[in-house]
């Protein structure tokens, strides 16, 4: 994967940056595996804003994906490599050996024309899915599975990985990205491989109507508000917001604190915390 940078023909162009979508596959989204997407908005079931800064965008379909281990020992063909406006990843559009299609994550070197499969012991090739128990520790994994039959819970943005720890009775410990350890039941699926478009975070967006298309709407500074809209309004001139530390609109401490519920179910699964 690579980043296209345009010339510099406008102030915006000299910044600007797009991933090289050269490799996806030219043609139009599978129609059985589309539907309408109908999105809020930020708007409640009055129509008041209950989420600042949505709105607009371009109109987008959803591709409804699935995995593998929906047909367990069944053979699947890259059929196309497409992009999904819903996702930083790519996905690949895939054909059962009983001719059915599916959608799934595409990973980092897939190929149009290879064959992957679900079993619950594979051969350790990039893009095949089995149970965790049977993949190797230190293998980087995707698309993992908390519990079994759940279906892909994380590492599924783009450019994301894990790999496997160690293994102790039923459960499994992988690190996250984020550096944090948990556990996962060793019965569940995990993809082998990196996800696709590992290049996503070095695009610069350049202009204000990119954010406009993606449904991005602008965001005002609380220091340039008055004092009766922001915490860090008010004061002439240039100055700084005069607090112990910054707060959101409604007061609440804005960095540093941590957002995670007290007592979460998952907690027993989380081995190490992030740092």
């Amino acid at each position: 994967m690579a980043i296209k940078v345009y010339k510099p023909t406008t102030q915006s162009r000299r910044k600007m940056s797009v991933v090289d979508y050269s490799i996806l596959t030219k043609k139009a989204p599978e129609k059985s595996l589309i539907v309408v997407n109908q999105r809020s908005k930020g708007r409640d079931i009055t129509g008041q804003i209950s989420v600042r800064h949505k709105g607009g965008g371009v109109k987008r379909k959803y591709r409804i994906i699935s995995s593998l281990d929906k047909k367990i020992g069944v053979k699947a063909n890259v059929e196309a490599l497409e992009y999904d406006p819903n996702r930083s990843s790519f996905i690949a559009l895939v054909r059962f050996e009983d001719n059915t299609k599916a959608y799934i994550l595409a990973w980092e070197g897939i190929k149009v024309g290879e064959t992957v499969v679900a079993d619950e012991k594979a051969e350790i090739n990039l893009g095949n899915r089995m149970r965790i128990k049977n993949i190797p520790t230190g293998t980087p994994i995707h698309d993992v599975e908390v519990y079994p039959g759940q279906g892909g819970c994380f590492i599924k943005s783009a450019g994301s990985q894990t790999t496997i720890m160690a293994k102790e009775g039923k459960w499994a410990n992988v690190k996250m990205p984020s550096g944090e350890i948990r556990k996962v039941n060793a019965e569940s699926f995990a993809s082998i491989g990196q996800v696709s478009n590992i290049d996503h975070n070095k695009v610069r967006i350049g202009k204000a109507g990119r954010n406009r298309l993606k449904g991005i709407r602008p965001s005002v500074r609380g220091k340039a508000m008055n004092p009766n809209s922001h915490p860090h309004g008010g004061g002439e001139g240039v100055n700084s917001i005069g607090l112990k530390y910054p707060k959101t609109k409604w007061g609440k401490h804005a960095l540093g604190v941590k957002t995670r519920k007290k007592h979460k179910y998952s907690d027993n699964l989380i081995v190490r915390r992030r740092k």
